[in-house]
């Protein structure tokens, strides 16, 4: 799909929140800078849990937050048994360049490549890999799960969209242009998607609402996929308000592959 017209405009600056934060991993983890292109590299790390051999989901986050910010989330999924690696974006933490929709989209292939190879190279023992995106992670996880999807177990989407176009529009953000082609193209891709899938999304989501979570769900071509709504949540608390839930719904579905 082509962004340029929104790259190229003023809503970058309203839809993107980079921050510099960076804090060292802890003893289980370790960091990898992947070459996107020449001279731009985007941070990424990986929470292995004690068991040696077992899932690895690779995990888009949302934005405004950074690879350093999941040092307290990670451990939750290894005491499941589940490794983590998490992508910043460019300009994201540690990473250099700047952020727009096309780097996202174009990025994400190469950063799975090179935590396959990471993973292969340290003999990190793996049942496979799943994609997983928040909020703005929505975004490559989803184009992985249609272009990827042989290299990939499954997906988990929380808080996610189908279209940038849907979330320009719901924030009252001016439109540089006829836009129309992204989201027939975004739902079109969705369609295409068949691997196993769960999604989770608040019902009470301000900035993403609870429909595009719903229409996500209803696009997707998986014969297996489950949607996990949260009463009480908004776009950032599902994981602190549902905790136990949340880890259990995302255990069931990669340990059953």
């Amino acid at each position: 799909m082509d962004y340029s017209v929104i790259d190229n405009s003023n809503l970058l600056n309203h839809l993107f929140y980079p921050r510099d934060y960076f804090v060292s991993p802890p003893e289980n983890a370790f960091d990898l800078m992947v070459d996107v292109e020449k001279g731009v590299v985007v941070h990424c790390r990986f929470y292995q849990g004690q068991r040696q051999k077992g899932p690895w989901i690779l995990y888009f986050h949302g934005n405004g937050e950074v690879v350093s910010d999941y040092n307290e989330i990670a451990p939750y999924y290894n005491k499941e048994g589940i490794n983590l690696v998490v992508a910043d974006y460019r300009g994201y933490g540690s990473s250099n360049g700047y952020p727009n929709f096309s780097n996202v989209i174009n990025d994400a292939p190469v950063i799975l490549e090179a935590v396959k190879d990471k993973i292969n190279q340290k003999n990190l023992g793996s049942t496979g890999i799943w994609v997983m995106g928040r909020s703005l992670g929505s975004m490559p996880a989803l184009y992985l799960a249609q272009s990827h999807f042989d290299e990939l177990k499954g997906m988990i989407i929380e808080s996610g969209f189908v279209s940038i176009v849907k979330l320009i529009n719901h924030l009252g953000l001016p439109s540089p242009g006829d836009l129309s082609h992204l989201e027939k193209e975004a739902k079109e891709m969705v369609k295409k998607i068949s691997l196993p899938a769960l999604i989770f999304h608040g019902e009470r989501d301000q900035i993403v609402p609870l429909e595009q979570g719903e229409e996500i769900y209803e696009l997707l071509a998986s014969k297996d996929k489950r949607i996990f709504t949260v009463p009480r949540a908004g776009h950032n608390d599902i994981f602190f308000l549902e905790r136990e839930r949340y880890m259990r719904e995302i255990k069931n579905l990669v340990k059953k592959r």
